[in-house]
């Protein structure tokens, strides 16, 4: 127990929940918001501003950011997997070409829909990118 007074220090999961408030507290959620003088408006608040010649593209970047997310993730894990020295020899081949074999269809996909994959790594405002920064 801590006595009376002291506080402990914020944790990260803390700050990223303070972060994610904030954030939150910017986005309008009606009309009304949207309008300081609270008249409203006529039209709704929209949050996804889309254009009917660029939705492919733009799904297509949802897409591809998910999964160059996992794409990420599992290379992460491959990666301690070997450290660890999990795999055989057959077993780290296999994985690593299969690796560098998404690595470039991943590639071959952003430049078919004019991305960079720079494009995929998402700005989240205080919380930073979606996507770490490249080794």
């Amino acid at each position: 127990m801590t006595a009376e007074g002291e506080r402990r220090p914020p944790s990260r999961a803390d700050e990223v929940a303070e972060a994610a408030a904030r954030a939150f507290r910017l986005l309008p959620a009606a009309p009304r918001d949207l309008d300081p003088a609270g008249k409203g408006s006529r039209s709704p608040a929209r949050r996804i501003s889309s254009d009917r010649d660029t939705v492919e593209r733009d799904l297509m970047k949802l897409v591809l950011t998910l999964v160059e997310l996992l794409r990420q993730l599992m290379e992460r894990q491959a990666l301690h997997r070997v450290d660890q020295g999990d795999l055989t020899d057959e077993q780290e081949e296999r994985l690593g070409a299969t690796l560098m074999l998404l690595h470039d269809r991943m590639s071959d996909l952003c430049a078919q829909y004019g991305l960079t994959m720079e494009d995929l790594n998402l700005d989240l405002g205080p919380l930073g990118t979606l996507l770490p920064p490249p080794d």
